[in-house]
């Protein structure tokens, strides 16, 4: 495995289990599906932060992984807010 695809598996697994503590710590019910779907979008957010080496080249795996969990944090609930929102709409019309 080279060095870039271990920084999009780490980015990934962080934003994973960002989302993982979220869901444990937060009230509401936890199913499957609502679980999963939680999981792979805070992965997948958290790998947005790999653009950046577009513009920083040289950034450190560290400072990338931030970026990371930044990202890990809010932009996954940014998402499913617009998400919900959008399907909301559709229901009501």
């Amino acid at each position: 495995m080279t060095a870039e695809e271990k920084s999009v598996l780490s980015l990934f697994m962080i934003g994973v289990l960002i989302v993982v503590g979220k869901v444990l710590a937060g009230g509401e019910p936890i199913t499957p599906r609502l679980f999963i779907g939680r999981m792979l979008l805070g992965g997948f957010v958290s790998m947005v932060a790999g653009v950046v080496l577009v513009q920083f080249p040289d950034l450190s795996l560290p400072a990338v992984c931030g970026i990371g969990s930044m990202l890990g944090i809010a932009g996954y609930q940014v998402i499913e807010i617009a998400i919900q929102r959008r399907f909301k709409g559709r229901g009501k019309t």
